[in-house]
């Protein structure tokens, strides 16, 4: 009950999960026993990591675009972001971006370091698809920097970035960190890079395939 509770909300402690057990599964338990056995079975609430958005103030700062902008097609606008994935050993950085309109993922890239390169590689892999005409990030310091705004320019795409705490702006990349989180990576345990990768293209697949484009 605890295994089935935790897959659901994997960011609940032994706190809100006693209190789930007892509302809703109408179990008599104590927080002691549900702490220990969340020990015992390897069971913790996921909490932020890394801050992957630290922004270089020395870098400029883009106005948000997507205010009140209608999406009519594909490639109008995608929206790119990074998150921090937990391994045994350390962590991983995965760089996805979505095609607004479709919500199609139309790029990704792993790395083990923050840097404005592998999301450029995510990027360029991007092109497969086509070619946007705006892209929005948050203000983190890959996407100001000027490898990363230079790249855009040669390719005449308009940037658009979030406002500062405003998560909401990029709204359809964090539901895709959000279902690929609960979905696939926190259910399951990869003994190295390679089987990580996998299980991200396996699933990028599955999320891009059962979505139809929207009209």
């Amino acid at each position: 009950m605890i295994r089935e509770i935790w897959e659901r909300y994997s960011f609940y402690g032994y706190r809100r999960i006693t209190k789930e057990l007892r509302e809703n599964y109408k179990v008599k338990v104590n927080r002691k026993r549900v702490q220990r056995l969340m020990v015992v079975t390897g069971i913790q609430a996921v909490y932020p990591g890394p801050n992957t958005s630290r922004r270089n103030k020395a870098h400029a700062v883009y106005p948000y675009l997507l205010l009140d902008l209608k999406i009519t097609h594909a490639n109008q606008v995608w929206m790119v972001d990074i998150t921090y994935l937990r391994m045994s050993n350390g962590f991983m950085y995965l760089v996805a971006l979505i095609d607004v309109y479709s919500r199609y993922i139309v790029g990704w890239s792993l790395s083990n370091a923050l840097e404005t390169e592998f999301c450029i590689e995510a990027l360029k892999l991007s092109f497969d698809y086509g070619c946007p005409e705006i892209i929005n990030s948050d203000q983190g310091s890959q996407f100001t920097s000027d490898r990363w705004v230079n790249f855009l320019s040669e390719w005449n795409i308009r940037i658009s970035m979030t406002g500062k705490g405003r998560c909401s702006d990029n709204i359809y990349i964090e539901r895709f960190w959000r279902s690929f989180k609960r979905e696939e990576f926190y259910l399951n345990e990869y003994k190295s890079v390679k089987e990580l990768r996998s299980a991200i293209r396996a699933y990028v697949e599955f999320y891009n395939q059962r979505r139809c484009i929207r009209h």
